[in-house]
């Protein structure tokens, strides 16, 4: 088969993913961030004080909640990084994952409304960001308790594909798809640093990964087709679809009714979940065979 012949390109996302997941890399990046969101801080300053060259005033922020934004931004940036890396994980396991960055979303425009208050800090002329930081907020905690009743129901495993071998091919051509999002991933990440740096204007980074990502999800669904053609395992799929594009929808929405929209996707994938798991049928399996062994079960995830 022509995908068994790209297995080299599968074991190097293999080693991508391994090399992210380690304890000592999460560490590191992590510590990085931190030191961004501190020369963040130390730049603000020098340039509210006059004391940056021309071309650095030019891309530098006079509010030091800025280093806040860009912060969230970063972490925001490497969850979208580890949802890409998911991906050959099991549909609950990203769905999950999608979750999460759902949540940090919401978080980060939460953090995005205080560049809009002055320093130092007063809401006696307008309570707006205040409102907004307060919606987003709000509704980053009813995802995250949405995201815990999820990892409560989505704990039975479906199971659709019963050979080995078509679990085999099901699972690298997820890993390819992967693959090419993460260098998508890259290249659309440094294109948009060098325009920020060069121009000063902010890019619609996220914008423009989440648009290709609903790309992606089509081709997700279009796979998995493939390896398992149940009516079940089809709506199942679909309707995870359906769900992840409402909450990349709310991206684009105004701060009111982005929370709005990224909870109705999460109660929709709660209630998927549920009715999926309560009305599929169980996998049925072949009674032992001669030697004493059952057969594998009919279908896997």
């Amino acid at each position: 088969m022509f995908i068994e012949k790209l297995q080299p390109l599968t074991d190097v996302f293999d080693w991508l993913q391994h090399s992210w997941e380690r304890p000592d890399t999460q560490r590191r990046v992590a510590f990085l961030i931190l030191w961004v969101y501190l020369l963040a801080l130390l730049g603000i300053e020098l340039n509210r004080q006059g004391l940056l060259p021309p071309w650095l005033t030019s891309v530098t922020p006079t509010s030091h909640f800025y280093a806040i934004h860009l912060a969230f931004t970063l972490i925001l940036v490497l969850e979208v990084m580890s949802l890409i890396l998911v991906i050959p994980s099991s549909l609950s396991q990203s769905m999950g994952k999608q979750f999460e960055i759902l949540t940090l979303i919401l978080l980060r425009n939460a953090f995005k409304e205080l560049a809009h208050l002055p320093e130092p800090v007063s809401v006696a002329s307008d309570m707006m960001p205040v409102f907004l930081i307060a919606v987003s907020g709000a509704g980053a905690l009813l995802v995250y308790m949405c995201l815990g009743l999820y990892k409560r129901i989505a704990r039975r495993h479906m199971h659709f594909i019963s050979s080995p071998e078509l679990r085999m091919r099901y699972v690298m051509s997820k890993k390819l798809l992967a693959l090419l999002l993460f260098i998508i991933f890259l290249g659309v990440a440094v294109r948009d640093v060098v325009l920020f740096v060069t121009t000063g204007n902010g890019q619609s980074f996220f914008e423009t990964l989440y648009t290709i990502l609903i790309f992606s999800d089509i081709t997700l669904v279009l796979i998995a087709q493939r390896y398992m053609p149940a009516f079940h395992a089809v709506f199942r799929n679909s309707g995870f679809v359906i769900g992840t594009l409402l909450m990349r929808l709310s991206l684009s929405a105004s701060p009111l009714w982005s929370p709005a929209i990224g909870l109705f996707a999460a109660v929709f994938v709660l209630a998927l979940t549920w009715g999926t798991n309560y009305f599929t049928p169980l996998p049925r399996t072949d009674p032992p065979t001669s030697d004493g062994q059952k057969a594998l079960p009919e279908t896997t995830d």
